[in-house]
């Protein structure tokens, strides 16, 4: 699941593959941009904004990509069989004389002016894992609804870039909140310590091929994916449940022990919600990427 590390990731494979190098392949395998050619310019820089690439190309051109769930870049060198997907799944090529990178599934893909790069990062708060990360504009921007469950916030990437949904029940469950708590209840203590937290879990996964948020031997997570297994902390079994609009299958993990504040009833065995449950009611609009 793409969350800041992955694409800070994706982002260093992509720069280190491509920057300073002139583009020898370029297709572009979607209606609106099927005739464009980039061949002939080099490629300046891939940069990560949040869960955004933006990859600047010689001539004030940003090729602006989102790997959202099921998107992803592959490096192949010269004569390396290609392994991202059928391909029919591929939405762009860009190569180089020894590399080339291939775009799969790609739900977001645009070319714009460089000069124009803020229309597609311009709602994104404070990056976790950018130079422009400010702890006390993140929290602020969290603040800003009090009454809006934490989880949702954390998800809302004008607070904060970069949280995803892996993210986010980890960060409730070291600071003891379900995510359904409202911001404004979460107390003085947690709330002064959660952007340093935030930025603490990306950071350290940034460089980490599998995601880690224990410091456990044999246990990544604490919560995440543990439905019905027990919680490593105090043994109880794990809750699962979906937070959000409901327009995407957002499932949350929570300890009921470990972590205090509302919550609903968890979903059953089968995956959907618990009858006789209404659907959360929808949030504000919020662009979760």
């Amino acid at each position: 699941m793409p969350e800041g590390d992955t694409v800070w990731q994706a982002a260093r494979r992509l720069h280190d593959a491509l920057a300073g190098k002139v583009l020898t392949r370029s297709d572009f395998r979607v209606p609106r941009y099927a005739l464009v050619d980039l061949t002939g310019r080099a490629v300046l820089d891939v940069t990560p904004r949040g869960k955004h690439l933006l990859t600047h190309v010689e001539g004030g051109l940003t090729i602006h990509s989102h790997l959202r769930m099921d998107g992803a870049w592959k490096i192949f060198a010269p004569g390396q069989r290609w392994s991202g997907g059928p391909a029919h799944q591929i939405r762009v090529i860009l190569g180089t004389s020894d590399r080339t990178a291939v775009g799969y599934r790609l739900p977001v893909l645009d070319i714009l002016r460089t000069a124009d790069d803020q229309r597609a990062v311009g709602h994104l708060g404070p990056d976790l894992l950018g130079p422009d990360w400010d702890p006390d504009q993140a929290m602020a921007n969290l603040s800003a609804d009090r009454g809006r469950p934490l989880g949702e916030a954390l998800l809302d990437q004008r607070n904060l870039a970069g949280v995803g949904n892996v993210f986010k029940s980890e960060i409730c469950f070291l600071l003891g909140v379900t995510p359904w708590l409202p911001v404004g209840d979460l107390p003085p203590d947690r709330a002064g310590y959660l952007p340093a937290l935030a930025q603490k879990l990306l950071e350290a996964n940034r460089d980490r091929p599998v995601r880690r948020t224990t410091g456990l031997r044999g246990h990544d997570l604490f919560v995440y994916g543990r439905a019905s297994r027990p919680c490593l902390r105090c043994g109880t079994p794990v809750r699962v449940a979906d937070q959000g609009d409901g327009s995407s299958e957002r499932p949350t993990y929570w300890c009921p022990a470990c972590q205090s504040g509302p919550a609903p009833r968890p979903l059953s065995r089968r995956g959907g919600r618990p009858s006789g449950r209404p659907p959360p009611a929808a949030p504000p609009p919020s662009p979760w990427s």
